[in-house]
């Protein structure tokens, strides 16, 4: 499927679109076969930069011809290039969508059915409904297909099957709920992932920014203007029982290894890049993602992440040690999670919340950043930070009242002086002047000579009198 690319200051370059492996890159071979084969986005530029000659230069072999201006010159371009990618518009030649709405929510299949009647009338592109809706009474189908016929060729169906087996058939995936619903299409495709468009119509929505009743704005500005997305980093969670490889799956939020029902603590050995970080003595250690650093993560104490940030950030929960603080390791780094031999018990492991794995000694769960991001279109620039002030209220408060001016102004802009408040019973200044301290300090016996001869400009002054008066009430 053609897709084209169109970058600040830069002609459109055309993307292609590769089949893609299952293999972990390793190594130099690994990375020249991670660009050979990219997720729908994150796909390469064809001209705008050579990225196995870039590969072979950085290679161990050469690092010591090459020389530290071409080594920053290098890592400049790679920052250049990211950023431009972030600020691509990428214009897709859409002609199926795949539509995902939030299971036992019976209010939203209606709408389900006015999306997909509208994209089919307007667009004549083909949707794809859940398979569950085929009998539908909500949905009706049969009276759907009944009030145009070309609606009998564009009206299908997907299952989990067939978003994990042939993801390429879906140029575009809508979303019709909230957080929930965007994390179950993660889990629906385990390797390319399409640009995915959520509307709002959960309880949060983190991730959800599009409000559902201005959907045909939106749409139409997609396919007629094009879209700019976030490739939010996404985990390959690899579990080993007895040194064998049993399942790999792709989390966009979290993956949890917890003690589970046990009222044992958790004891877990933390690896990076083959060597020990630390041992984990907690009720279990989450490793999430930028983006679900707002999810399981913050509720232990974690920080808060923006998705643009290359980064695995590492939460104990409840650690029983005063040190144990929440980091954030570098994306670069392969974890990995062992539940030691000498452990008193077994460990659980969860992916976004499903699929609980138990974890018994010598079982052990990797992770890695995967090369198949998560492309959610976005907004605006600010997303992120609209919505964490948005569901979190971060960093809500009333704002500090400035000092009453003598003079109001108005709305109208005319000035109005401010009447003569009334004045204090206590006047301060004279309370507190040189004289009269010196008379009441006396009365309590004898005061330090600076307590006495401070003038009333003094802090330590007014406060020492106070802390005194106060000891002997």
């Amino acid at each position: 499927m053609p897709v084209t690319v169109q970058t600040p200051g830069n002609p459109v370059r055309s993307f292609s679109e590769a089949n893609s492996g299952t293999t972990r890159r390793d190594g130099l071979s690994g990375l020249q076969d991670y660009f050979r084969k990219p997720c729908f986005v994150h796909s390469r530029f064809d001209d705008a930069v050579d990225v196995a000659k870039v590969l072979r230069e950085i290679s161990s072999d050469n690092f010591d011809h090459i020389s530290h201006s071409s080594l920053v010159q290098t890592a400049t371009g790679v920052r250049e290039l990211a950023k431009r990618i972030g600020q691509a518009t990428i214009n897709i030649n859409v002609r199926s969508v795949l539509i995902v709405t939030k299971a036992r929510d019976n209010s939203l299949i209606t709408l389900t059915r006015q999306l997909a009647q509208w994209l089919m009338l307007t667009r004549e592109v083909n949707v794809y409904v859940d398979a569950k809706l085929r009998l539908s009474k909500r949905f009706n189908a049969d009276g759907l297909l009944d009030e145009n016929e070309k609606f009998e060729s564009l009206l299908r169906y997907w299952t989990p099957e067939l978003t994990n087996m042939m993801p390429d058939l879906f140029d575009l995936v809508l979303t019709l709920g909230g957080d929930g619903t965007v994390l179950y299409t993660s889990w629906l495709f385990q390797r390319i992932v399409p640009p995915v468009l959520a509307f709002s119509l959960g309880s949060l929505g983190f991730l959800t920014n599009f409000p559902f009743q201005d959907y045909q704005s939106h749409l139409n500005k997609l396919f007629d203007d094009g879209i700019k997305v976030n490739l939010r980093m996404r985990f390959t969670c690899s579990v080993f029982k007895d040194g064998h490889q049993t399942e790999v799956h792709e989390v966009i939020n979290e993956i949890v290894i917890d003690r589970g029902p046990s009222p044992w603590i958790s004891m877990l050995e933390l690896y990076g890049d083959n060597h020990l970080l630390t041992m984990v003595q907690a009720d279990g250690l989450i490793l999430s993602t930028p983006t679900g650093s707002t999810a399981y993560s913050l509720s232990a104490g974690g920080s808060l992440v923006h998705p643009e940030i290359p980064a695995i950030s590492v939460t104990p929960i409840c650690p029983h040690t005063l040190s144990f603080r929440p980091m954030l390791l570098p994306d670069s780094m392969l974890l990995k999670v062992t539940v030691p031999r000498n452990a008193r018990n077994t460990a659980w492991a969860s992916f976004d919340g499903r699929h609980r794995v138990e974890l018994r000694s010598g079982d052990y769960v990797t992770v890695t950043a995967s090369q198949y991001p998560f492309p959610t279109v976005s907004t605006s620039p600010m997303d992120y930070i609209e919505s964490v002030s948005r569901t979190l209220k971060w960093n809500v408060r009333e704002q500090q009242k400035p000092f009453k001016d003598p003079v109001d102004t108005d709305k109208d802009g005319s000035s109005t002086p401010v009447q003569d408040e009334e004045e204090w019973d206590i006047d301060d200044s004279s309370f507190f002047s040189t004289s009269s301290s010196s008379t009441i300090l006396s009365s309590f016996g004898s005061a330090p000579q600076s307590a006495v001869t401070t003038g009333s400009s003094s802090p330590w002054h007014k406060e020492s009198f106070l802390n005194l008066n106060g000891s002997l009430k």
